[in-house]
Formats: C-alpha cells, sequence, structure tokens
C-alpha cells in the first residue's frame, strides 16, 4: 500500500513516466539492474516504479546512514564493500539466486551531470554471475533539488523524470581472458554498455531550433550561450528572437529547402543567420571565403546557390573586395546591414511574443530531423571538392554521442575560432556548446598565434577545439598561465604530433585530447577521454557507431575503415550533379556506410590508430607503404621545416617514394641516422628540396599539386 502512496505522489509531483516496461519483463529471474546515479531520489524512484520485490546492492557505511533508514525499510538491501573481493564474491554467490537486484556501478551521485567513473567490479560481478544485465537511465533527476549539482545546473523543484528501461543484455568473456585482465575487460563492457545507455535514451531525432528551445527550457532564457569580440552577449532568449525576425525576411527572399550560401566570419551574427535559416527550413551551405571566388563559385555550381548572404563590414575587414565583386556577377549577394536596417520595432515586438510562445507553436513542422541542416564543403586535398550535406539528426547525434563520453557543463566556456564552413567548427565548436549550456565565445581568425592564448586567459576558457597545426603555434606564444582553466583541449583534423603533445604538457600541464573523423561523419567517428586515453590513437569509436575493417592486400595488420551511425551524412553533392543529393553509400557495404578512405588498426582495447590514408599507400615490389609513416619519420629529424611524401611510378619496383621538403641540405641517410632501425623501404628515393608546399586556400596539403611537382621535379633532373 505505502508503495502505491509513494508512486501516486512521485507521478502526481514529478510526472514520472517509465519506458521501456516489456525489456523488464523479458529480464528473467535473475537480473543485475545497472542504473545511472543521478540525485538522492534514484533509490526511492527505483524501488517504488520498478515491479517486485527490489534488493540494492548498496555501500555498508551508506546503508547505515539515518536518512536512508526509512526508505530502506521497503526494500530488501545486500550491504557490501565494491572494492572488498570478499564482498564481490558474495554478491556473485546472491546473484545465483532469483532476485532482482539494483547496483549502481559509478558507487556515488554525479557531480558532473554525465557519467562518472564505473568500477570494474561490477562487471566482473555480472561476467561470473552470469545474471541477465538490465541497464536503466535516469532521466530527469539531474535537475532536481535532491542532486549534487547545485550552481552547475539551473535546478528546479520538480522536473519531469523518465525511467528509460533499455533491452536485457548480458556480459560474456567467455574465458577469453582471466585474472585481472578478465576483470578490466568485463568492467570496459560494461561501461560501453551505459555509455550506449546513454546515447540510446537521448532525443537527437528532432530539428535543431527544437533542441534550441529544449536547452532554453532546460538553462532557462536568461542563460548566455554565445559571446565575440563586440562583447554583445547572446542569452538563449535573444538568441531565439533574433532566429525568428531575421529568419522571416530570409524567407521572403527565397524557397523552402533551397540552399543559402553563408560568407561570413564567426560571430553570434553568424549563429544567428544559421539558426534563422533552419528555422524557415532553408539549408545555410557555408562558403569558405579562403578558397577565394573562383573556389567559392564552384561550391555554388556545386550546391545550386543563387544566393549568398554577406555583410559589408566583414567583406571590408576580411579585404574580400575583389572576391565579393567577382561573386555579384554570377549570385545575388544579400548584406546583412541592408536587412537589419528594414527590420522594424514591431518586428522585433512580434518575434518577441513568438519567442516567449515558442515552446507552444513550434512542433517541428518547420524541419524535421532528417531533413538537411548544413552543406559543408571538402577541402579536395585529394580530389574534387564534394558538398557534405548533414541532417538535423546527424548533427544532434553526434552532440550526444560525444556527451556520453565527455562531462560538459554550463560553466563551461569554448573558445572558438575554428570557421564555422569546417565541419569541426561547425558541429562541435558551435553548435555543442549552444545546444548544451556552454558558453561559445566566436573569434574570427585560428591564425592569431599571440592573441588566442590571450584571449583564453581574459575569458577564462575552459574548452578548446583545435588542429595539431594551431596548437603548436599557440604553445610558441603563449604565457604557462594563459591557458590555466582550460579543463579539455581536442585536436582534429590532422594528426596529433609527438611535439605537439609533448609541448603542451610540459608547458601548461594539459593533456591534448585527440580525435578522428570527416566533414561526412558530422564529424566525430572516435575521441580520447579522461577515462579512456591512450596516446598516439584518436580514441575509441563513439557510441552506436559501427565498423568494418576492409581487408587491403598488403596491409597485415588493420584495414580501410568503413564506418556506419547515426551521424552519418545524408549524402554528397557532387561537381558532375548539381543539386542532386547522392545518399551515403559504401561500394563494399551498401547503404548507410561511408568509406572513410583510411588504414586503421583496432586494438585490443578498442582504441583506433590511424595508419594512413588508402590513397596515401605506395606499393614497392608488392609491398605497401605508408607515405605518412615516412612524413612522421621526417617531422622527427626535422621538426621545424614542413614536409610532403608522395609515390611516382617507377618502371622496375612499381612506385616510388618521394620526399619534398623546406630543409636545405636534406639527405635520406639523415632519417636512418635520426630513426635507427627504420626499415629501409621507409626512407625516400629521392629528397627534393623546395622553398614551400604547395597547399589548399585552406592550409592542408595539396596531395595533388605536390605529386604533379615531385613529378616534374623528377622529369625536369632527368633531363638535366
Amino acid at each position: 500500500m505505502l508503495k502505491l502512496l509513494l508512486r501516486g505522489l512521485l507521478t502526481l509531483l514529478y510526472r514520472v513516466e517509465v519506458r521501456g516496461m516489456e525489456n523488464y519483463r523479458q529480464a528473467g529471474k535473475r537480473v543485475l539492474i545497472i542504473a545511472n546515479h543521478n540525485s538522492f531520489l534514484d533509490p526511492l524512484l527505483l524501488g517504488v516504479f520498478l515491479p517486485d520485490d527490489i534488493t540494492f546492492a548498496i555501500d555498508t557505511q551508506i546503508s547505515q546512514r539515518w536518512w536512508l533508514k526509512p526508505f530502506l525499510g521497503l526494500s530488501k538491501v545486500f550491504p557490501m564493500d565494491p572494492t572488498h573481493p570478499i564482498s564481490l564474491k558474495a554478491l556473485i554467490q546472491h546473484l545465483q539466486n532469483d532476485t532482482k537486484t539494483v547496483i549502481f556501478p559509478e558507487g556515488r551521485i554525479t557531480v558532473t551531470g554525465s557519467l562518472m567513473k564505473i568500477y570494474d567490479g561490477t562487471g566482473m560481478v555480472a561476467d561470473k554471475s552470469g545474471a541477465t544485465l538490465l541497464p536503466v537511465r535516469l532521466d530527469g533527476t539531474e535537475y532536481s533539488r535532491f542532486s549534487k549539482l547545485q550552481n552547475k545546473v539551473r535546478l528546479r523543484w520538480f522536473p519531469k523524470i523518465i525511467l528509460h528501461i533499455l533491452p536485457p543484455t548480458q556480459i560474456a568473456t567467455h574465458g577469453d581472458v582471466t585474472g585481472k585482465a578478465r576483470r578490466k575487460h568485463s568492467g570496459q563492457i560494461l561501461h560501453d554498455i551505459m555509455t550506449e545507455m546513454m546515447f540510446a535514451t537521448s532525443h537527437y531525432q528532432q530539428s535543431i531550433f527544437s533542441a534550441l528551445l529544449e536547452a532554453r527550457r532546460i538553462h532557462g532564457g536568461k542563460h548566455t550561450v554565445a559571446e565575440d569580440m563586440e562583447r554583445k552577449p547572446l542569452s538563449y532568449d535573444r538568441l531565439i528572437i533574433g532566429s525568428i525576425v531575421l529568419g522571416k525576411r530570409l524567407q521572403a527572399l527565397s524557397h523552402s529547402n533551397q540552399n543559402i550560401g553563408v560568407m561570413l566570419p564567426n560571430s553570434c551574427k553568424t549563429l544567428i543567420v544559421v539558426l534563422a535559416l533552419q528555422l524557415y527550413k532553408r539549408v545555410p551551405a557555408m562558403l569558405n571565403f579562403s578558397t577565394g571566388a573562383a573556389g567559392m563559385l564552384s561550391a555554388c555550381r556545386l550546391a545550386e546557390i543563387s544566393t549568398v548572404l554577406t555583410s559589408r563590414k566583414f567583406i571590408e575587414l576580411a579585404h574580400l573586395e575583389a572576391e565579393a565583386q567577382s561573386l555579384s556577377e554570377q549570385i545575388n549577394l544579400v548584406y546583412l546591414e541592408d536587412i537589419g536596417a528594414a527590420i522594424t520595432s514591431s518586428d522585433k515586438f512580434i518575434a518577441w511574443l513568438q519567442a516567449k510562445t515558442a515552446a507552444f507553436w513550434y512542433r517541428d513542422q518547420s524541419s524535421r530531423g532528417d531533413d538537411a541542416a548544413v552543406v559543408l564543403f571538402t577541402s579536395g586535398s585529394e580530389g574534387t571538392p564534394k558538398g557534405v550535406v548533414l541532417s538535423h539528426s546527424n548533427v544532434l547525434a553526434n552532440h550526444k554521442q560525444i556527451k556520453s563520453r565527455i562531462d560538459f557543463t554550463p560553466q563551461d566556456v569554448v573558445l572558438n575560432f575554428l570557421p564555422m564552413f569546417h565541419s569541426f567548427g561547425f558541429t562541435v565548436a558551435t553548435l555543442l556548446p549552444v545546444l548544451n549550456g556552454m558558453t561559445s565565445f566566436f573569434y574570427p581568425s585560428p591564425l592569431h598565434y599571440t592573441v588566442i592564448p590571450e584571449i583564453a586567459y581574459q575569458i577564462g576558457a575552459t574548452i578548446m577545439f583545435g588542429t595539431n597545426t594551431f596548437f603548436t603555434a599557440y604553445a610558441k606564444k603563449a604565457n604557462p598561465y594563459d591557458f590555466h582553466t582550460l579543463r579539455y583541449v581536442v585536436a582534429g583534423a590532422e594528426k596529433l604530433q609527438e611535439n605537439t603533445r609533448a609541448a603542451w604538457f610540459d608547458k601548461f600541464g594539459i593533456r591534448i585530447l585527440e580525435g578522428y573523423g570527416a566533414t561526412e561523419t558530422g564529424p566525430v567517428t572516435s575521441v580520447n577521454t579522461p577515462m579512456d586515453y591512450k596516446a598516439g590513437s584518436v580514441g575509441r569509436f563513439l557510441p552506436h557507431m559501427l565498423h568494418h575493417l576492409e581487408p587491403v592486400p598488403g596491409i597485415a595488420v588493420g584495414g580501410k575503415l568503413h564506418v556506419a551511425g547515426p551521424n552519418i551524412m545524408k549524402g554528397y553533392l557532387l561537381a558532375n550533379q548539381p543539386g542532386v543529393l547522392v545518399p551515403t553509400a559504401s561500394e563494399r557495404y551498401g547503404e548507410g556506410w561511408y568509406d572513410t578512405g583510411d588504414i586503421v588498426e583496432v586494438d585490443e582495447d578498442g582504441f583506433i590508430h590511424i595508419k594512413g590514408r588508402s590513397k596515401r599507400f605506395a606499393k614497392i615490389s608488392g609491398e605497401m607503404v605508408s607515405l605518412t609513416a615516412v612524413e612522421q619519420l621526417a617531422i622527427q629529424t626535422w621538426p621545424d621545416a614542413h614536409h610532403v611524401v608522395v609515390s611516382v611510378p617507377d618502371a622496375r619496383k612499381g612506385e616510388q617514394i618521394i620526399l619534398l621538403t623546406t630543409q636545405h641540405n636534406a639527405r635520406a641517410r639523415q632519417l636512418a641516422e635520426t630513426c635507427p632501425g627504420v626499415a629501409t623501404i621507409l626512407l625516400p628515393r629521392k629528397v627534393l628540396i623546395i622553398d614551400k608546399l604547395p597547399l589548399l586556400a585552406s592550409g592542408k596539403t595539396d596531395y595533388s599539386a605536390a605529386t604533379r611537382l615531385a613529378a616534374e621535379l623528377i622529369t625536369d633532373h632527368h633531363d638535366d
């Protein structure tokens, strides 16, 4: 009777909803229920809303606290010490009987709002007992007054609470490993089950604007989410009002589902432009203005863009007058200054009213999760640039995948200097903070190596996303104290060099977390985290991602990586089919699979090690040689110079390796002297000294141009 009364009271106060009860019934009789631990309410909710007599495996000291006595009288208790082997053995024996036993694998209430450390002992108990695991996620209790997130999130008395019961599963190592290795392995499996649980119960099948409204509901309309150099903070309310008022004006200039070019810098205004277009079912196509007029016109033809939004002030400050003139001859340029001048006070008032009531009138009728959210353009470092179309769900799923592995809080400040025309800058540095209660501080260029460390110091940045190139430059210019507030520094887009990793750790005491991905994957495929870290790797696959390693002749370990998951793009816009979306598909594995073109090895712990691009391998006398590995030798030998390694045809051995370098007097034998024991096949056949590497406008190495240059230089040498 008391259980029924409590269930009614909690349902009334917290609108408790239980999802997946059919999974509970399927679990059987010997069940170990594993749940995340957000608040002091969690045991009460599980005890009251789960059927049957529930037993709680609770730390002995906690079970003796006076305030738990009334609750523990409602349920069975199995006191235990999770760090003591005898206690774990007793729990294993307990699970040999018919029982529904709850355990919190984190061992404590979260103080981050995300999963914390998962104890290996729980995984070992599940493995050795053979009990069925039933994952249960408690969602919403972290915002209650009974959580430990005071001053970290906006707490309220009666937030809505959902209990997600997921399908039952098991941990079975099948004796593959024993002893400590078995404990570690079963603990890793348990950790993956819980992170998969957090992602599987997240809400990403919606539009980005809908996610923005959800974030405002959680964090409050006055919460600041964006700032820039103009020092005019954007709250959720201001951001939503601006998106509505601007979106109505842009709606009159375009039609539904039209791709609209965006040629603007990192700023709060650009964020508003992106959200305004998406709100009214227009698709922002982020133009890389560093590619010049020819590159932008090519992108416009690819995506059938007839209108480009820009700003006179930006064009003047960025010295893009010539590019704007060339674009205007073929494309309709629309200036934000002109739109702003036409907005009236009544427009702003109506937008204010609509923003206040958006939770009632906006129901994703403008765009659904699977609609196109953005068009981003690849750099074309190894071929013709392509237009990558990401859906709203692609972007939001990538956010939820990242969040299931790394904790973020509304107190975090992201120093955002990556351009929005880059997927890392768009999805991760811009929208991830905005849609998760953090503050994104926009800075217009990553190239101001002296200024950015100072900005980080002034704003108290806690998170930075960037590339090896940028982090190397900042390390040289920054004061050792400039980055003292940083919690996370995440590197992607290119390989993190060992000297960069060491420089940051030695000078700032910061461990850079390296990740991996591509524009086509939203962009993040994997990332190292504070709990899952292995130097030299790019981390483990994010939750809900599938992968295949396609065997490659000549590659003994690893293979070419193909991936699938909710973050994989909708498809490509290709030069030979302008405006036509080519759905994502791998020739080998079919629809929904993306061929990354990367040769990787996945080790026994699930960490990914990049060996190089499949196109960046040479076949010499029948053996595959990584050009990237040869580049690493050159970097290790001459760290202050720039290098690119290519292959050209060779009549005798099939191909030969050529090193292009800016290092004067460089010789191949120096590589062998610096790296003793290096295989002879890794040494370049020729070393060609050049003044500078061929680069794309994006700053990436232009491998096609480098290969042509090497062929020309070799031909000239032979002619001489």
